[in-house]
């Protein structure tokens, strides 16, 4: 969910302002009796595929509580079948050799620590952590840059589109 045309869709953008006001009570959730809390969502309302992302060069200092709320996170994405997977993002800041030459990206034993590191923590298998290098300082789009990124999101799309037909044969 983000930033919608339709006003009845999507983050509002008076609740951001408000946000950026302070006025958000991190410690109160959502709850069943607010008047935003929708009672019959829609297949189109519920989430299709859970995307954690993470700076690759952050994942050995991730704090315990955030770990923990990852877990719980997914825990919950579980237990409703919800597909998750992971990005880690810039890979070139995260690893030395990854920045001097991007194709080294799957050669990489510091990035490989990086994703079996981010596994264990949160309990998401392997193959379910994908590495992407943002663009950042380029002036000129680099076709193997792209090919990452399209790879991870065809991924994505792929476990979106396995959890609908999922859905729909049960």
């Amino acid at each position: 969910m983000g930033l919608e045309p339709e006003n009845d869709h999507g983050v509002h953008v008076e609740d951001i302002k408000l946000v950026m006001k302070g006025h958000f009570n991190h410690k109160s959730p959502l709850s069943e009796g607010n008047k935003r809390y929708n009672p019959n969502p829609t297949l189109d309302d519920k989430v299709h595929v859970l995307v954690f992302v993470v700076d690759a060069g952050k994942v050995s200092l991730m704090q315990e509580d955030v770990v923990k709320k990852m877990k719980d996170i997914r825990q919950a994405a579980c237990d409703l079948e919800i597909p998750q997977v992971a990005i880690l993002t810039k890979i070139d800041e995260a690893c030395p050799k990854t920045k001097e030459n991007i194709q080294d990206v799957y050669e990489s034993k510091h990035l490989k620590e990086k994703v079996d590191m981010f596994s264990q923590q949160v309990g998401l298998p392997q193959s379910c952590i994908f590495l992407v290098k943002n663009y950042s300082s380029e002036t000129y789009t680099n076709d193997y840059i792209d090919t990452m990124m399209l790879n991870t999101l065809g991924h994505i799309i792929n476990y979106g589109e396995d959890f609908l037909n999922n859905l729909q044969q049960n």
